[in-house]
């Protein structure tokens, strides 16, 4: 989708965005907006999980989010203070010692990079003239915008992580939405089966254990697929199994002296390979 291509970024190669991932309104788009927010505004609405970026004549960039328990502590306003490029990261305390076995290994710190949970871009919230520890960034998990998140602040695509962050300075005004607000503008809004932000309406609360039966299925026929290509597999690791002892009986190898084959594959039982394979494994 236009936008949201593979790009070529201060050195590192951002991947294109699946497009599967770009439905229902998660890409970018100009909208109307009716809310009195002044223009240049960031308007965040961690309920609908959205972010808009305020325009001249009721308009506004819109940008799907993520939204991380971090991201659901602040509430009111605030100024970007600082912007930062492939920003490094630092778990919080609370992150260290709610999730160690995530989070330890990082406690002095990453430098940005594709594997840097910040994403391309940072905009840090200030209020006060202190560091809120509340941030818009962008992601390494594209997978999860549009969704609540375990650990995080405000998330979006890379894409529009250099988007926003490119139209506004620092001493921009940040407000994030409290339920109230959000359900007065946006409507109430709920979890569809799949964990993104939908708007809760009659369609889609019908949809939704419509949704969760179908998942259900799937994932049994997930475990059903493997069931069978395990049997599959023991079969084919038997049938190469008998091979290998019986050529080793032709060459006059007791069984516990017979090497084991390189690999044992389905494709390898019902080859006629048993023996070359053998005297590889052999002459190893």
């Amino acid at each position: 989708m236009p936008g949201y291509e593979g790009v070529e970024d201060e050195g590192f190669f951002i991947q294109p965005v699946d497009a599967e991932l770009l439905s229902a309104d998660r890409a970018r788009q100009e909208v109307d907006y009716a809310a009195d927010d002044a223009p240049g505004t960031i308007v965040i609405d961690t309920f609908a999980r959205k972010l808009y970026h305020v325009q001249e004549n009721g308009r506004a960039m819109r940008y799907a989010i993520a939204v991380g328990r971090e991201g659901l502590s602040f509430r009111g306003s605030g100024v970007i203070g600082r912007k930062a490029k492939w920003p490094s990261w630092q778990p919080t305390a609370n992150m260290i010692r709610t999730r160690p076995d995530l989070y330890a290994e990082y406690a002095g710190g990453r430098a940005g990079g594709l594997d840097n949970p910040l994403g391309a871009r940072a905009l840090y919230l200030y209020r006060g003239g202190r560091d809120s520890m509340f941030r818009i960034h962008g992601t390494i998990q594209n997978e999860t915008i549009g969704h609540a998140t375990s650990a995080g602040c405000i998330r979006l695509f890379n894409q529009d992580a250099i988007d926003l962050y490119d139209k506004v300075d620092t001493g921009t005004r940040v407000k994030v939405r409290s339920l109230e607000e959000s359900i007065a503008i946006e409507g109430p809004y709920m979890d569809d089966a799949y964990g993104r932000a939908v708007p809760e309406t009659p369609e889609n609360i019908a949809q939704k254990p419509l949704d969760e039966q179908r998942m259900v299925e799937q994932e049994a026929a997930k475990v059903e697929a493997a069931a069978k290509q395990a049997e599959i597999d023991a079969k084919a690791a038997a049938k190469a199994d008998k091979k290998r002892l019986s050529a080793c009986k032709r060459k006059g190898i007791d069984a516990v002296d017979c090497p084991p084959l390189p690999e044992m594959t389905t494709a390898d039982a019902g080859s006629t390979s048993v023996e070359a394979k053998l005297d590889a494994a052999s002459n190893g």
